[in-house]
C-alpha cells in the first residue's frame, strides 16, 4: 500500500524534569531559545513552558515540562527526552494508514495539542495486536498548517 502522507520535519522536542525552571536556565537563559507560551493540563499531568528556535515554517518547538503531580501518570519527567513531534501533511490519513499497517497508537486519538495543532501519539510499546511502536520512544504526530506544508514542498 502506498503511504498517503509525508513526514515533513521535526515540529517539536519535549524535555521533562521535576523542575522546569532548571530546564529553562539551560534552554532559555544559556542557549537563547525564546519562550513563546505556557501550557498546563491536569489530564496530561503537565506544566510546560513552550520555547522555540528557528523561524517561520522551520521553527522547532522545545517544550520544557514538569509534572503537576510527580506521583501521577503520565510521568512527563520520567524520561528526560519525553517525546519527539513530527510535522505530518495529512494527520487523519496518517493515522488510518499507520493503524492498518500494525502501528500502535496511544489512547486519546486526534485532539488539539498545547500549540493549537491537531495531534496524536504513537505508543512507545508494541503489543500483539499492533506489533510496531516507538520502541520506548513516544512519538507525537502533528498536523502541519498550510504554510509549513508549502514551505517544505518548496524545498523539493
Amino acid at each position: 500500500m502506498t503511504r498517503p502522507f509525508k513526514v515533513l520535519g521535526i515540529q517539536q522536542v519535549a524535555i521533562g524534569g521535576l523542575d522546569k525552571g532548571r530546564l529553562r536556565q539551560l534552554w532559555v537563559d544559556k542557549l537563547g531559545l525564546e519562550q513563546t507560551g505556557t501550557f498546563v493540563s491536569e489530564r496530561e499531568n503537565v506544566d510546560e513552558d513552550i520555547c522555540a528556535m528557528g523561524r517561520g515554517p522551520f521553527k522547532v518547538e522545545v517544550d520544557l515540562m514538569q509534572p503537576l503531580d510527580p506521583a501521577a501518570k503520565p510521568a512527563v519527567h520520567a524520561t528526560p527526552l519525553n517525546h519527539v513531534g513530527l510535522w505530518i501533511d495529512d494527520l487523519p490519513a496518517a493515522v488510518r494508514w499507520l493503524e492498518a499497517e500494525g502501528v500502535r497508537m496511544a489512547p486519546g486519538g486526534i485532539r488539539k495539542g498545547a500549540a493549537g495543532y491537531d495531534i496524536c501519539f504513537l505508543h512507545p510499546k508494541a503489543n500483539e495486536a499492533f506489533p510496531i511502536a516507538g520502541e520506548g520512544v513516544l512519538i507525537e504526530l502533528v498536523q502541519a498548517p498550510d504554510a509549513v506544508i508549502q514551505a517544505f514542498a518548496a524545498l523539493q
